[in-house]
Parts: C-alpha cells; sequence; structure tokens
C-alpha cells in the first residue's frame, strides 16, 4: 500500500524492517491491523480484535493457543466467530483453506468469502515455487491463471501463504498485480521473524519469535529449505503461557525433532504455572529421542551455557536457530560472543 502512494496508517505485533516501527499514522484512507484473540488489558480479557471496525479480514488460521486465557479451541473458535460477525456486508474475508476450522468458521460470514492456501479448492493458490539462497520465488494463481511472479526476501512456505494473502487482498481492494509485485519485491522482512544475526567462524545464527508448535515446525521448516546441506541447530525456550504448559509437549517434540540437533532450555519462569499443568522438559526431550533414535536433544537451563556449548560443538557451515518470544537472555548475542572467542575452538 506504500509503494503505491496509498499511505497507510498501522498497528501490527512486529517490527516491519522496512519502516523500523510496528506503528505508523499514515494519511491515506486506509489502516492495517494485526490482530489476534488474544487478551485486550488485564481489566478486558476479551479478543483485541474485537475493539476493531474491519472492513476487509484475513483470516489465516484458527488453532488452540493462549491456554492462560481459552479453555479449549471451542472457546477459542467463538472468539473468531464474533469477528467474522463484525465483518460489514460490503466487506471481505480471505481465510487459509488450510485450515478447516478456519473455513468452517468463515462460512458464516455476511461478506464476500474468498479463499487461498495450498489445498486444491482454494481460488488463490502458489505455483512454481523456488527457494534460493534466502528469497522465494512463486506464482500467485486466481483459479487456475498465474498473475506473475512474487520475489520475497523472506524465506519458507508459511511467508509463501502469508504473501499469496496479501496478494489476494491487494487485488480485491484494486491494487493492480504489477504494482502489488513491486510492493512484495520491497518488503525486506520482520525483526526476530528469521533475522539473521550475525555469523561467526562460519556458523550462522538467526534469530525467531517462534513459540507455538506449528510455528516452530514452520520456521524449522523454512530454514532448512533455505539453507540446504547445513546441518540445523533448533534452540528453544518454553516461554509463552502456552509452551510452559505441557498440553503440546508432543506437538513440540515432533516439531523440534525435524532439526539436526536440539536444545531446550528452562521452562521460563516456571512457578507462574501450576506444577500440574507445568511443561515437562524431559518429557520433549525423551519424545524427541524416540523418534529420532539418535539422542539429538538435550537440556541446557541457561543462557550463558547454550553459548558455551554451541561454541564447543558446532562446525563451520552449521545453521544455529534461536526460538523463543522473549528476550531469551540475550542468548542470540551471547552465541556469537562464545563462537568469536578465542578460548573456545568450534571445529572437531
Amino acid at each position: 500500500m506504500t509503494r503505491v502512494g496509498l499511505d497507510p496508517g498501522f498497528f501490527v505485533g512486529g517490527v516491519p524492517l522496512n519502516f523500523g516501527s510496528g506503528w505508523r499514522v499514515g494519511e491515506g484512507n486506509y489502516v492495517v491491523l494485526e490482530g489476534d484473540e488474544y487478551d485486550t488489558a488485564f481489566f478486558d480479557k476479551g479478543p483485541k480484535f474485537l475493539h476493531y471496525r474491519p472492513r476487509h479480514v484475513i483470516l489465516t488460521s484458527v488453532e488452540f493457543d493462549h491456554a492462560d486465557i481459552y479453555r479449549d479451541l471451542n472457546h477459542v473458535k467463538s472468539a473468531f466467530q464474533r469477528l467474522v460477525d463484525i465483518i460489514p456486508s460490503d466487506g471481505s474475508l480471505l481465510v487459509c483453506g488450510d485450515y478447516p476450522v478456519a473455513t468452517e468458521i468463515a462460512a458464516a460470514a455476511r461478506c464476500e468469502r474468498i479463499t487461498y492456501g495450498d489445498g486444491g479448492n482454494a481460488e488463490w493458490t502458489a505455483k512454481n515455487l523456488e527457494f534460493q539462497e534466502g528469497r522465494t520465488f512463486f506464482e500467485p494463481c486466481y483459479r487456475g491463471k498465474a498473475e506473475g511472479r512474487v520475489e520475497l526476501r523472506v524465506i519458507g512456505r508459511h511467508n509463501v501463504i502469508n504473501a499469496l494473502a496479501v496478494y489476494a487482498m491487494a487485488r480485491v481492494i484494486g491494487i493492480a498485480h504489477d504494482q502489488v509485485l513491486d510492493g512484495l519485491r520491497s518488503f525486506t522482512g520482520v525483526k526476530r521473524r528469521q533475522e539473521i544475526r550475525g555469523e561467526q567462524r562460519g556458523v550462522l545464527v538467526i534469530d525467531d519469535f517462534a513459540h507455538h508448535p506449528t510455528a516452530v515446525r514452520e520456521t524449522i521448516g523454512a530454514v532448512k529449505a533455505a539453507y540446504r546441506g547445513r546441518r540445523l541447530w533448533a534452540i528453544f525456550e518454553p516461554r509463552s503461557n502456552t509452551s510452559k504448559r505441557n498440553i503440546f509437549e508432543k506437538e513440540f517434540a515432533s516439531a523440534l525433532a525435524l532439526a539436526d540437533r536440539i536444545l531446550v532450555a528452562g521452562v521460563y519462569q516456571p512457578e507462574k504455572v501450576p506444577e500440574g499443568e507445568r511443561l515437562s522438559v524431559e518429557n520433549v526431550l525423551r519424545e524427541i529421542n524416540r523418534l529420532t533414535a539418535d539422542d539429538r536433544a538435550r537440556t541446557i537451563e541457561t543462557a550463558p551455557g547454550i553459548a558455551a556449548y554451541i561454541a564447543k560443538n558446532a562446525e563451520a557451515g552449521d545453521v544455529v536457530l534461536v526460538m523463543s518470544n522473549g528476550g531469551f537472555d540475550a542468548v542470540q548475542e551471547k552465541i556469537l560472543q562464545a563462537l568469536g572467542s578465542s578460548e573456545f575452538h568450534p571445529f572437531k
């Protein structure tokens, strides 16, 4: 929108690298908001997106999350059903057809409904995907007809599907396809979303905000596809209110098991979760090692310990992917410093 002169305002959860801020007051007729089902404030436990009055909505997925707020998936669904209810009849709803729960909820919308995704029944699909040295290419297709070739400076299937949704929405509001292609090409990514933090002695360190099993799985898959042939370390901190609970122990294990080496930190502030509901790092590791049968996972409680272990065991060409929704005691910088320190000899 900015690229074509619409000058939108925006308020999103990440920091787009093109702008350096998660918000902006625009002078145009559009405001872009990222809204999710998490509570609004300590005094308002309703979802943030119910405070908006959206005309056009992209519904990316509906899964169980935010276990400190929602009892179960049905409770989450009720929030999204209320979101769909407030879209006006002259608006539009783009829904990802890869998530059956999302399409179920979208069926109740009074406005135009458009589907996108990998599924064969989606109206908008992405064809001829290519991943090349940190860049992604695909063709957005409407009902099988391609509309040029998208180039992105971000990686991963999930980013392709998100970009497809953006492309489709831009076409809905009347932006010409060549202008959308130019806009996507100019996008440089979001801070802490597969953000390269540095490289020391041939070891690349990447930072990501992933903290839900789906995000962990997609992020690991994206990095593996972008850096084929290189050994991947997954460093994970159970920090969010959902990841600190034991409801997704097996899902976290199966997602993390996609990496070649796995380090799981101690649960952040474990006292905030009742012991009977708390994630067991040992259970996660046991399940990973059962799935992989090669003892590739271990736990190291602290960021300094993780950095020291990486520095002693990493090899040139390795990729280290750090995943946490918090600061993680600046483990990314500690890893780079340890790798660069003369007291460590990381290559066997």
